[in-house]
């Protein structure tokens, strides 16, 4: 069984599965085994598992591996903006007040 750090995608695990079916398109046939392998043998996911099958059925009738790097950066992981939240006080809307006839969602407050 193949083990975390030896799978050819990296950061498997967190992968979304959005990302992950068009990440496997890169793979050969043998990358894509071993992720099949791993994924049945930890989350088990019938969409990801359906998807591995399908694109190693694709492989094994003539089709390539596409263009692109397994490795390369993912957007789904973007850091987080520098210098933290810019919401304050003084970014805030004005204050809403309910209407003097009552507010029709508060059932304390009939109209």
């Amino acid at each position: 069984m193949p083990e975390h750090e030896t799978l050819p995608l990296p950061d498997y695990d967190h992968l979304p599965v959005g990302s992950l079916t068009s990440r496997i398109r890169t793979l050969d046939t043998d990358g894509l085994q071993t992720l099949l392998t791993y994924e049945q043998a930890h989350a088990n996911r019938v969409q990801v598992i359906s998807a591995m099958n399908h694109r190693l059925a694709d492989l094994r009738a003539g089709s390539q591996p596409s263009g692109g790097d397994p490795a390369a950066a993912q957007p789904e992981h973007a850091p987080a903006p520098a210098g933290g939240s810019q919401v304050s006080e003084a970014t805030t809307g004005p204050k809403i007040n309910p209407p003097s006839q009552g507010d029709p969602t508060n059932p304390a407050q009939p109209r």
